[in-house]
């Protein structure tokens, strides 16, 4: 059986059990003038949302990340969270994930909200981002025993930028056995969820809007000055997408930064029986990382259905 592609109202309640099922589901009536979809300054202008336990996982002032751990003696399943924000670190994004990261460590699942080197500050870009974000994934195995997480109910998600490493992460035993990047023995997930995920590179860089900086942002991210066509080959899920991983692929129909579009040309390549795709009506870029909105329900549904052993 192939993957699952259905779109599903955001501003209804949903039962996640209609979700995991994949059927179809009618969209609502809107009005002629829907509401704004949501901003990153939306977002930021509300009230700070704080309480995860600050670890390190290397020397560097952004080799770090926060545990959200939920109520209860464990052991716990643990989503590894990865922000966005077109790879750029001037741009606030870590923040951001804090409200996710608290409503789903409310609802039973540890949270490991990671930083990493960015564009722009020292060590980002390639292979820097890539290594940390490998660093921080390899994490969890020490975090596990003090903080009683278990290793057999591991998942990754990621919002946009995020997205695109959430998956990469996963894939990383299967990159290329020549690249500084390929890990043979990487930390097994039990899956993966893509918020708005910028899940294939070269994609994106040909025809993605100009929100993240165009092609001279993918260029700078993956080394493509001094590696040529070849940077993509470790860098972008795109170029060989793993068939055989659980992956949900999340889109809103009003995001213009990473319009569906991208996840259904993904998903083509990448169609295999752990595969869905969703795309949810009404929903922007930002709502899908807000546990406010109307699309928090199917979000949290398909992640806890990915850290199902």
């Amino acid at each position: 059986m192939g993957g699952i592609h259905h779109r599903v109202p955001s501003m209804l309640r949903l039962l996640p059990a209609l979700v995991v099922s994949g059927l179809l589901l009618s969209a609502p009536v809107l009005s002629a003038d829907p509401p704004p979809v949501l901003t990153y300054k939306d977002l930021l202008a509300r009230p700070k949302v704080t309480g995860g336990v600050r670890v390190t996982y290397g020397s560097d002032a952004q080799q770090f990340g926060d545990l959200w751990l939920p109520a209860g003696a464990g052991p716990h399943p643990v989503l590894v969270l990865i922000h966005g924000g077109c790879w750029l670190g001037d741009v606030p994004a870590f923040e951001l994930m804090n409200p996710m990261a608290k409503a789903l460590s409310d609802a039973g699942i540890a949270v490991w909200n990671i930083e990493y080197r960015r564009l722009g500050q020292p060590g980002g870009g390639y292979p820097g981002t890539f290594q940390d974000v490998s660093a921080a994934m390899e994490q969890v195995r020490a975090l596990a025993e003090p903080h009683k997480l278990d290793l057999t109910r591991v998942a990754v998600a990621g919002h946009s930028a995020g997205g695109h490493l959430a998956v990469w992460a996963a894939g990383r035993a299967l990159l290329p056995k020549g690249s500084p990047l390929y890990k043979a023995d990487a930390l097994p997930v039990t899956g993966v969820v893509s918020l708005a995920g910028i899940v294939d590179l070269r994609d994106y860089r040909a025809r993605g809007p100009a929100a993240c900086g165009g092609p001279e942002t993918v260029d700078k991210l993956i080394g493509a000055a001094t590696r040529g066509e070849a940077a993509f080959a470790d860098t972008s899920p795109g170029e060989a997408p793993a068939k055989s991983l659980s992956l949900t692929l999340i889109s809103g129909t009003r995001d213009i930064i990473v319009p569906p579009t991208f996840a259904q040309a993904y998903g083509a390549k990448a169609l295999g029986p752990g595969l869905r795709e969703l795309e949810i009506d009404g929903a922007g870029h930002f709502e899908l990382i807000d546990p406010q909105s109307g699309a928090w329900a199917v979000i949290q549904a398909e992640i806890r259905d990915r850290l199902r052993r």
